[in-house]
């Protein structure tokens, strides 16, 4: 048995060691396995620890339910992604409440180069529905990865089309992949085995709880570069969704509806309030995302200035390109240590000069 995998999945089953914690006690013990094999008085030091965690980290034995979780992994050929895989999703890695273990079936490339994830209420209208089968439709030429929460209404709807237009679609579980909630979407998820996939943080055996669908949102709207809501009441998992993309700095867009529509009330008050940039076509989101842009001059070359003076600020991200590559907005505030603000600012500079251009979902290269 891997016995790595096993203290990956086990750290993910101890009583009340979240995400953003149980990461932090795999950098201070050097790995998962680590982890386990620590003493107690050292656990405690830990920030964010104490006693009783530290106490809940000794005394659970979990290894015997990873250890049926990995039967349950080689037998329905399911791919386990730890948060320091390569393949895991680099777009979810740089939130920080991303999950510690993935498990998925599929085909898709999580990594993708364009990912949206679609969302809206469960009693979509003809106008929802129509809305979304023609955005789908319009963007299909674009190679797009949609990604939704196989949800009844605009969800369900959302993978239909992706499927209908031959685009590759990955739903979002709120429970293990023995099960499919609601039942009646069991056979739409069996067709997106076969262009997609489903994607979930829960091990077999959990049920569709209330409590897993907000932490199941965080994915959603983790894993894409954009977050569409189509149709939505003034409260709902959709508009769950978009907040927690925005604090993701994600792009959120909303389809405007009928002024007094119940199902439109969410959406509407979303670009009100400046949460979401409205968006009526398929172009709009070409257009802001400027994949449009990056579609049709891809291969034009660009003239490079021969002198740029660089701030202190522009030359470290400068560097950070030149090692890491294709770089991220969040990872290049992250590995820079600069406040966000300086990060965008010199960005912004150094697009100006000819020095790096921005790809979809916000990620840099040198020129």
């Amino acid at each position: 048995m891997n016995s790595d995998l096993l203290y990956k999945i086990a750290i993910t089953l101890i009583p009340e060691i979240g995400d953003i914690v149980g990461k932090k006690l795999v950098s201070y013990c050097g790995s998962v396995e680590a982890v386990f094999r620590e003493k107690k008085n050292f656990l405690m030091k830990i920030p964010g620890v104490g006693t009783h965690l530290a106490n809940c980290i000794v005394n659970q034995n979990v290894l015997k339910r990873a250890e049926k979780e990995i039967k349950f992994i080689e037998k329905f050929k399911i791919t386990p992604l730890f948060y320091l895989d390569k393949n895991y999703p680099q777009r979810l890695k740089h939130c920080a409440d991303n999950p510690i273990m993935l498990y998925y079936k599929g085909n898709a490339d999580l990594n993708s180069q364009k990912i949206i994830s679609i969302v809206g209420t469960r009693n979509a209208t003809e106008y929802g529905k129509e809305l979304c089968n023609t955005f789908i439709r319009d963007v299909s030429e674009m190679d797009i990865l949609i990604v939704s929460g196989l949800a009844y209404g605009i969800d369900a709807n959302a993978h239909k089309a992706a499927l209908d237009n031959n685009l590759k679609t990955v739903g979002i579980l709120a429970h293990g992949l023995d099960r499919i909630y609601p039942h009646l979407n069991k056979p739409l998820a069996g067709k997106m085995l076969n262009n997609g996939g489903l994607l979930t943080e829960f091990i077999s055996d959990t049920n569709p709880d209330r409590e897993n669908f907000p932490k199941r949102n965080r994915i959603v709207a983790g894993i894409s570069d954009a977050v569409i809501v189509i149709e939505s009441a003034l409260k709902g998992g959709a508009l769950i969704t978009a907040d927690i993309a925005n604090s993701y700095n994600r792009d959120v867009f909303a389809f405007p509806g009928k002024i007094g529509d119940k199902y439109s009330e969410g959406t509407n008050n979303f670009i009100k309030t400046n949460r979401a940039a409205l968006i009526q076509s398929a172009k709009d989101l070409k257009y802001i995302m400027r994949w449009e842009e990056n579609d049709n001059k891809s291969n034009i070359p660009k003239q490079h200035k021969l002198f740029v003076d660089l701030s202190p600020e522009e030359k470290t991200l400068v560097e950070i390109l030149k090692i890491e590559g294709e770089t991220g907005f969040d990872k290049l505030y992250l590995k820079s240590k600069l406040n966000m603000s300086k990060v965008a600012a010199s960005l912004l500079n150094l697009e100006f000069e000819g020095v790096v251009k921005v790809l979809p979902g916000k990620v840099y290269k040198l020129l």
